[in-house]
């Protein structure tokens, strides 16, 4: 059984897309008008400055994805269940039909514009903690209480990102470390991202939600926020909105496809790091990652199953 699975912000890179342009030079156009600005060339040429605006990653990697995955159903290969890492998410619904292409291009440049503006530059920030337990990392977040932070991924074995006050995660990021975390990592990122800094954007964001329609999905999706499947219109529409304030629990929606048989995952998007955090999540599976269409070539070489 196959998943498709597509990633999120932090896998864009300058030339993203390059060879698509061709096949998908349809799509980059309407992403363009409906954004103001060439698309296309922010993701092939940069600058890599402006294509990490996440008012401008959001919808370029939404729609690199989407023209890898307008190619992969095309070539006849087609999923028993559909997941994304966070941005990721919205692929997914395109995929099943949730809503169009279009929609979803104006959708994540607003998420990306309010998750912008939610908090001051330098308020908030996110890091990765590595080599250490979810519930000595959740007891630490818990007993910082002069400044807010709160794990926000738990990616796989060995890798949860924590979010919240830039102070905060300081604290807890010196406190991991005592405990045993094997190395933490600052993210280079100004928005505390999927933690509950977030709450007041996405009760403006489930208000623009309601200027489209949502239909239900044709593939099951598996949300990020409960780890479980749901073609229902309505309830994708709400998995997004309390995404952007909860924890991504990317480890738990493989787990749950794993568990429905999926035994073959395939990313489609820029970069390897889903099919990375899969394969130590459980090695045993097999995972392919389409960012290109010579990849594409080598993915229907194999026996698919």
């Amino acid at each position: 059984m196959i998943a498709f699975v597509f990633p999120g912000q932090g896998s864009q890179y300058v030339g993203m897309g390059k060879d698509l342009l061709e096949v998908a030079g349809d799509l980059f156009k309407l992403a363009g008008e409906i954004l103001g600005f060439d698309l296309a060339k922010l993701c092939i040429e940069g600058p890599q400055e402006e294509l990490n605006k996440t008012e401008n990653t959001q919808p370029a990697i939404l729609t690199v994805s989407y023209a890898l995955l307008r190619e992969v159903l095309a070539s006849g290969i087609s999923p028993v269940f559909v997941a994304g890492h966070s941005l990721g998410e919205y692929t997914a619904a395109v995929c099943g039909g949730v809503f169009s292409f279009e929609d979803a291009v104006k959708i994540t440049r607003k998420r990306g514009e309010l998750m912008q503006k939610a908090q001051p530059e330098g308020v908030g920030s996110m890091a990765a903690v590595l080599g250490l337990d979810e519930n000595i990392l959740k007891q630490i977040c818990e007993s910082i209480t002069d400044f807010y932070v709160d794990l926000a991924n738990l990616n796989c074995p060995g890798q949860i990102v924590i979010s919240g006050h830039t102070e905060g995660v300081k604290k807890a990021s010196e406190l991991a470390k005592q405990k045993g975390a094997k190395k933490v990592v600052p993210l280079q990122v100004s928005i505390p991202s999927h933690c509950m800094l977030m709450k007041d954007v996405a009760q403006e964001f489930e208000k623009y939600l309601k200027k489209f329609s949502f239909n239900n999905s044709k593939f099951p999706i598996v949300n990020n926020v409960s780890a479980e499947a749901t073609e229902d219109a309505e309830a994708v529409q709400n998995a997004l909105v309390k995404q952007l304030y909860s924890p991504v629990r990317w480890q738990d929606c493989v787990k749950y496809m794993i568990s429905k048989g999926v035994n073959t995952f395939i990313e489609i998007g820029p970069g390897k790091v889903l099919s990375g955090l899969i394969k130590r999540i459980d090695p045993t599976v097999k995972t392919y990652n389409v960012e290109s269409l010579n990849d594409l070539k080598s993915v229907k070489k194999e026996d698919l199953k």
